[in-house]
């Protein structure tokens, strides 16, 4: 049977209501704070390009604004219990005035940002800049404002990609294969359905489980595969098989928005939009220097090809239709326009 998540104990759910304490705290501090400083909240730290684009964004204001006021910088998801999943609710209670984050991880409080990572829709660079624009960006914008934040500007972030210790060149090669996800709801869907054991582990378990031999991949993005060395445990391949994308947005706490004078707001957006629009040349150097790394490494890099993802597509087409239905038909099918249309 594919592993899940554990149920909770009565200490965990304990501690659970202990960290939500410390969040609704947190936001109150953050709106104390409000006129001394701007907190922007974001997943990763300035080695990757979303913390990149932060920490440019945090520059834009400052010198738009002279520093009045200063905008200081959160990587690591520490204003979310460093957890990715919780940043939009901590953007949306107060605990940050701004923050950048993944349509990945921001959909279990968006159900429409599903949509980017739906799997194969957008395989290509080219078909997740035509969702991220036009009506499609027009209304996953408008989705982020409805669930209660300000939204500000979104930016292409680019695809996930599989690491394995040998490559699964058919769906039917991903059964049984134990996989360490980061664990949103779509993406332990879509490896169950290829008949794998998706799991979630912190670094310190995955390295063992690699050891053990009880771990055969790891999904993620080009840099974090990168970055986790995972040679050291007998993971030599790289599947670029275009599955799941994700998109950055850029975002400000509504209570924080409507307290500034349209001059703050306009230092906020245009330097969020600035930012946007350097993002995607910043992933491009990013995933170009992971790549090289890669390969002087030893890895063998495998690109699907569009016969190989669509045996994957037709394999996972339940999933498809089953999150299809929740990000909603209507803005489905206007993406699958946009993809269609797309040179």
């Amino acid at each position: 049977m594919p592993s899940a998540r554990p149920p909770y104990s009565p200490v965990h759910t304990f501690a659970a209501a202990i960290a939500a304490l410390a969040l609704i705290a947190s936001a109150s501090g953050s709106a104390a704070e409000a006129g001394e400083s701007w907190k922007l909240s974001v997943a990763v730290g300035p080695a990757f390009a979303l913390g990149k684009a932060a920490d440019r964004w945090a520059k834009l204001i400052d010198e738009r604004s002279g520093g009045k006021p200063p905008v200081r910088l959160f990587p690591g998801a520490t204003l979310s219990l460093r957890d990715p999943a919780r940043e939009f609710s901590a953007l949306r209670e107060g605990a940050s005035d701004l923050a950048v984050g993944s349509t990945l991880f921001w959909s279990a409080q968006v159900p429409e940002l599903n949509l980017i990572a739906l799997p194969w829709l957008a395989p290509e660079d080219a078909h997740l800049a035509a969702l991220a624009s036009g009506p499609v960006g027009a209304e996953l914008t408008n989705a982020v404002e409805r669930a209660g934040v300000v939204p500000l500007a979104l930016a292409v972030l680019g695809h996930r990609v599989v690491a394995t210790t040998s490559l699964p060149r058919s769906p039917g090669e991903v059964g049984g294969m134990k996989v360490r996800v980061s664990w949103t709801p779509l993406m332990a869907d879509l490896f169950v359905n290829l008949g794998a054991m998706p799991r979630s582990l912190p670094a310190g378990d995955a390295q063992a489980a690699f050891r053990a031999g009880t771990l055969d991949a790891q999904e993620g993005t080009l840099s974090t595969i990168a970055a986790a060395r995972l040679e050291t445990f007998g993971v030599k391949q790289v599947l670029l098989w275009g599955a799941v994308a994700e998109c950055a947005i850029f975002a400000a706490n509504k209570t924080a928005w409507n307290g500034w004078t349209e001059e703050q707001r306009n230092f906020a957006r245009e330097s969020a939009m600035q930012a946007a629009q350097e993002l995607p040349a910043l992933v491009q150097a990013e995933n170009d220097a992971a790549l090289h790394e890669l390969t002087e490494r030893g890895f063998t890099v495998t690109r699907l090809t569009a016969s190989g993802r669509a045996a994957f597509a037709a394999a996972t087409r339940g999933i498809y239709d089953k999150w299809a239905a929740r990000v909603g038909a209507e803005l489905v099918r206007t993406a699958e326009a946009a993809v269609k249309g797309t040179p």
